[in-house]
């Protein structure tokens, strides 16, 4: 009894994900990959002459600081605003390293840093997550609520009526991730993907971070983003029809649904952490199952290119030495060549 108390704290506080093997994972971004290890965040991005170009930063962890933003359900919700911002400034950040253009801020922007005493690209910033955050809400369930609305007039049971809610959600973004991978710039970003994915199994089977045994994995990952969305279109239905409003009134219908969704990622959130950790059983497999094949869509084959940069994040995000290809290493190891007078 005492063990299982033991465990049980240690899973409420978070303190089991300390015990075990590092847990690292990543984000693919513009022609490259970011990986996050315990200490360090870590973006590597090959730029248009065919270097790696590297950014690190220490790692916060606000749950160091209030605990309570490490329990159970809370520290879903804060990992996807932290992951939210911090993706979409990784994102920034790569485009300029790789070499793109980088959007100025606006003058109606550069206002509003300059009344809220702030950093016009982070009002920039702050505005695009904001931007993001609307569309992906309107798009993937206030749409459906509206519908909702509508087939309840004609459907008068609870469960079924949220239920072809949760199949509309679902379509939805399978519609929208299979137009958007249709993008070259995009299916680009969905091989650095697998990159970032098999470069992590490589990681966690303990083999050493070389493209040749990288390669050897798929790019399908069970605690991947992908999977998670997944699952909260999934937990959703469930949330919906268990606490959400059953009325008539769209308004009321869309109120209660965004009042619900901190829940529904919190919960998404553990039911991911949980099946990421155990055990291969036929349960757990089924359950994986479908994240995995909407992984299908969202990663692609990378060639060994994006495996060498996905390799050189992780190894920088977890303080590896040899963080370049021994090549690049070595080349701007060399001193420059004294000019002449």
């Amino acid at each position: 009894m005492a063990g299982f108390g033991k465990r049980f704290a240690d899973w409420f506080t978070g303190r089991d994900a300390e015990k075990g093997p590092i847990s690292v994972g990543g984000q693919a971004v513009m022609e490259g990959v970011m990986m996050k290890g315990p200490k360090y965040m870590a973006v590597a991005v090959r730029d248009a002459s065919g270097r790696i170009q590297v950014k690190r930063k220490p790692v916060k962890q606000l749950s160091k600081k209030y605990p309570f933003l490490g329990w159970p359900i809370i520290r879903g919700v804060v990992n996807f605003f932290v992951m939210l911002v911090s993706g979409m400034k990784t994102l920034m950040d790569s485009a300029e390293m790789a070499g793109g253009e980088v959007e100025e801020p606006s003058a109606f922007e550069k206002k509003v840093a300059k009344a809220l005493h702030m950093k016009p690209d982070d009002v920039m910033m702050i505005f695009a997550v904001v931007l993001a955050l609307v569309m992906a809400v309107g798009l993937f369930f206030m749409i459906p609520t509206a519908l909702e609305t509508l087939i309840k007039k004609a459907v008068k049971s609870r469960v079924l009526v949220n239920l072809c809610g949760g199949v509309i959600r679902i379509l939805v973004f399978l519609t929208y991730v299979l137009l958007v991978s249709r993008l070259k710039e995009i299916r680009r970003v969905f091989q650095y993907h697998g990159a970032e994915h098999k470069t992590v199994f490589c990681y966690e089977h303990k083999l050493p971070l070389t493209v040749e045994n990288a390669q050897k994995f798929t790019t399908l990952h069970p605690r991947c983003g992908t999977s998670f969305l997944v699952i909260v279109m999934v937990i959703s239905i469930l949330v919906f029809t268990l606490l959400g409003t059953d009325s008539s009134n769209v308004f009321k219908r869309m109120g209660s649904r965004l009042l619900l969704l901190p829940l529904v990622a919190g919960v998404s959130y553990e039911v991911l952490r949980a099946l990421g950790r155990a055990k291969d059983t036929p349960l757990v497999c089924a359950l994986r199952w479908p994240g995995l094949m909407v992984q299908k869509i969202t990663t692609a084959q990378p060639d060994d290119s994006m495996v060498e940069v996905a390799i050189c994040s992780l190894k920088y995000a977890l303080d590896m030495p040899d963080y370049l290809p021994k090549e690049q290493a070595a080349d701007e190891a060399k001193p420059e060549e004294p000019k002449g007078e």
